[in-house]
């Protein structure tokens, strides 16, 4: 007997149920019966051979098969995908696009200034950049919806690839009152009384422990406070005295005067990561990742 051929749209709504741990969101979601989606998966297993999903009247969990295919299934889905709208690009005489994603650890300048060496070799490409947060970030490319991520201290899940692109330096951000922005340098370990700006909850965000971790380092563990300022330059949290933010701004007043940015002693650097999904990514961010070459360093 043959193989049979994996259905993208069975895989589809294998992916949606998988997600959603839920027949009846994931069938809100696709537009379908509660039905129409049950005989799908039960159709997708039955071709494979093999149970995905076990299912109780409150909830619905993966099987060791389950949670390997959801994996090669993204990936299978998302190369599909992005293949269409390749084609229907070259079809249709566009230019090509590469789309960004970046999370709010990096500013819209340090993303063109990475981005930018792509148009040396491909001087038509178009860029379509956005921010987002690391979970949307990681969903998107593994969906295909996006095609290369850039982010700090992220590691690359299952089915994803990833590389060092940048070292940018990290410096310190201070309200123009605090007693020590004054100085051109200052010591991490002198703020050990201040409270850290993260971005993240710590546990949960990657840079935001990565930050804490420099803390550390520097013979204090420190107080954390979450910005209230979401989606904004990191620079622009510093709202009060008593508080400092790690950033890769430039050193100088910003904010209007309101923080003063200085430099670390000793100096520090925080590391830049792409991301892409090796199953749909484009030829663009092949070409990119060889222009980029040297790793650059910011100074």
């Amino acid at each position: 007997m043959g193989l049979v051929p994996l259905d993208l749209r069975k895989l589809e709504h294998f992916i949606a149920v998988a997600e959603d741990r839920s027949f009846t969101a994931a069938a809100t979601r696709l537009h379908l019966s509660q039905q129409a989606l049950s005989d799908s998966i039960r159709r997708l297993e039955r071709e494979l051979g093999v149970t995905l999903l076990t299912r109780t009247t409150r909830r619905v969990a993966l099987t060791e098969p389950g949670r390997a295919l959801l994996t090669d299934a993204r990936s299978l889905v998302a190369a599909a995908l992005a293949a269409r709208e390749r084609v229907r690009r070259v079809d249709r005489g566009d230019h090509p696009v590469l789309r960004v994603g970046h999370t709010p650890a990096l500013s819209g300048e340090q993303v063109h200034e990475l981005t930018a060496p792509l148009l040396d070799r491909v001087p038509d490409v178009r860029f379509a950049a956005t921010q987002r947060y690391p979970s949307d970030l990681l969903d998107e490319l593994a969906r295909g919806t996006l095609d290369l991520g850039l982010a700090r201290a992220l590691a690359a899940p299952a089915g994803l690839e990833g590389r060092i692109v940048a070292e940018h330096a990290l410096r310190v951000a201070l309200h123009r009152d605090h007693p020590l922005a004054g100085r051109e340098r200052v010591a991490l370990g002198d703020l050990a009384e201040d409270r850290l700006i993260v971005w993240g909850d710590p546990g949960r965000s990657n840079h935001a422990d990565e930050l804490i971790e420099r803390c550390r380092a520097a013979g204090f563990t420190p107080r954390t406070v979450r910005s209230a300022m979401q989606g904004t330059p990191p620079v622009t949290s510093v709202v009060a005295p008593d508080r400092f933010a790690l950033v890769t701004d430039r050193p100088g007043p910003a904010v209007g005067g309101r923080v003063l940015v200085r430099e670390l002693d000793p100096p520090a650097t925080t590391a830049v990561r792409a991301l892409w999904n090796p199953a749909a990514t484009p030829p663009l961010v092949t070409t990119w990742l060889e222009a980029l070459l040297p790793v650059t360093h910011e100074k």
